[in-house]
């Protein structure tokens, strides 16, 4: 199975516009949407089977027993992170402030605090025609990497003789994009053409360097900027990184997100420049 991941520097630059379009190209059967914090890949996918929900588990978190608890304070005194409050003389642990780090328990002296297994999101698997692994993290958690892994794990389990699986990652070079990395074949980075593009593209490109992953870019919306699009093409050539097209600013994008459908779906020049890069991508990928 050869691994496409499309990635971007921020949320908004058409990471999953582009990677929706690649699914509808390539007619893949292994999908992930491993942006856990805000997946929205379903969106815009024909959702197939029924879906598998599964809890994912992540850091303990702490607890207290009221019927041990003697209310000395030890807890509340030793919590740097603000977790634990006091209410009608009772101690309580936020489960959205707690970190997990075990001092609460350490000092409790009568052993009323304790550390249980906390339910960090849940893992939806779609098993029909095609395979569409995704999550969703739970609110004030951060286990978002670990979360990523078995994202991609459940994918591959499901799919496993599948020729080419699609991965919409997170924006970012976070713990999300460093699991997401890890394995790929290729990564695609999305670009736009500012200064904060260029900024957030060699960010990326930094860290698919260290796990030395092959990388691609494209630009999308690049007549905004046809002077900072030229700058970043001259930025891939000078540092032997394919550069693999220029998507046009195209009203028909902003309809087919507010309709909740593929742009693949649309006759329009953004189509037809995101089918052009796909035919590139997909062929450095099988070359690799």
């Amino acid at each position: 199975m050869k691994k496409l991941l499309i990635l971007s520097g921020k949320g908004g630059t058409g990471k999953t516009t582009t990677a929706s379009a690649f699914i509808k190209f390539s007619g893949a059967k292994a999908i992930a949407d491993c942006d856990v914090d805000a997946p929205n890949l379903h969106i815009v996918s024909d959702l197939e089977g029924e879906c598998e929900l599964s809890d994912f588990y992540g850091s303990d978190k702490a607890q207290i027993d009221w019927e041990k608890c003697i209310n000395c304070g030890k807890c509340y005194e030793n919590c740097r992170f603000g977790a634990i409050e006091k209410t009608n003389h009772k101690y309580s642990i936020s489960e959205y402030a707690c970190e997990s780090c075990g001092v609460c328990t350490a000092v409790c002296p009568v052993g009323a605090v304790s550390m249980f297994p906390d339910i960090s999101g849940k893992l939806k698997l779609y098993k029909g025609k095609k395979v569409f692994s995704t999550a969703k993290l739970k609110m004030g958690r951060g286990n978002s990497g670990k979360l990523v892994t078995a994202v991609k794990a459940a994918m591959t389990n499901a799919a496993p003789d599948t020729d080419l699986a699609i991965i919409d990652g997170s924006p970012g070079i976070g713990c999300p994009v460093i699991s997401s990395i890890s394995g790929v074949d290729l990564i695609l980075v999305v670009a736009e053409p500012s200064l904060s593009g260029l900024n957030d593209l060699t960010r990326i490109l930094k860290t698919a360097e260290i796990f030395e992953t092959k990388t691609a870019v494209c630009v999308n919306k690049y007549n905004i900027s046809s002077e900072k699009t030229m700058e970043i093409e001259n930025f891939c050539k000078e540092n032997n990184i394919e550069f693999v097209g220029k998507i046009p600013y195209d009203k028909k994008a902003s309809q087919a997100i507010n309709e909740g459908k593929c742009l693949a779906d649309f006759d329009c020049p953004a189509r037809d420049a995101l089918k052009n890069i796909y035919e590139k991508t997909v062929n450095i990928i099988h070359n690799i």
